[in-house]
């Protein structure tokens, strides 16, 4: 099963960004993308309180393949980061970091590994020096939080202003959400959520979302 993992995080590259640097990585590498599963949490939110993350990551196994944009959308923090790689690389899955181009397992040379690290660690350090945001982020918005309910509404078809009404927020500034973040584009993809989201780190949201191709299978079988 090959997994794509993207990560909303207020402040930093969007979905829409994060999917198509996946897709086209994929593509180039005759991966085909099974699931994509999207999780919503703030960036300094540590792995004990993503216990969906957790979840996830333990539900795959020997021969599963996991693609991610960037390595920072697995965790901001450096000992996390260590412990996540360690955990795909001793359930014998194939972690692949698409805009280096990397594939991470046992056989995977330090070098090629140490320097996405150190990365990492020099984004947290700017990041509490308050120097500039990742390439390809936006600003936070207080829709961020509602990003969920918005897509579902996109999703159901439903228009802006309808959408907006049931939000109690203005149209014209949820339009142009929505089309800063190409949520509509998004939307067309077949996300379906999983419980509910609960509130998280500035105004984000720490749920997760997957496409209901194994529950369509299900009902095949049945």
């Amino acid at each position: 099963m090959t997994y794509a993992y993207l990560r909303q995080v207020p402040g930093c590259k969007s979905l829409l960004s994060q999917q198509r640097s996946i897709v086209s990585f994929a593509l180039g590498r005759g991966l085909e993308i099974d699931k994509e599963v999207v999780e919503y949490s703030g960036m300094n939110r540590p792995i004990e309180e993503r216990r969906q993350f957790e979840e996830f990551i333990h539900s795959m196994g020997e021969g599963d393949n996991l693609v991610v944009d960037e390595i920072w959308t697995l965790s901001s923090r450096v000992e996390e980061l260590v412990k996540i790689i360690g955990c795909t690389i001793s359930r014998k899955i194939a972690l692949y970091i698409a805009d280096k181009g990397v594939l991470i397992t046992k056989e995977t040379p330090l070098e090629h590994v140490v320097p996405m690290i150190n990365e990492v660690r020099e984004s947290g350090r700017k990041r509490r020096g308050g120097v500039g945001r990742p390439k390809g982020s936006k600003s936070h918005s207080k829709f961020d939080a509602m990003q969920p309910d918005i897509l579902k509404g996109l999703k159901e078809g439903r228009s802006v202003s309808s959408i907006a009404r049931e939000l109690g927020v203005s149209r014209s500034s949820l339009k142009d959400y929505i089309e800063s973040r190409d949520l509509k584009s998004l939307a067309q993809n077949r996300f379906l959520q999983i419980g509910r989201p609960i509130g998280g780190e500035s105004g984000a949201e720490n749920g997760l979302l997957i496409c209901p191709f194994e529950r369509e299978e299900r009902k095949t079988d049945n």
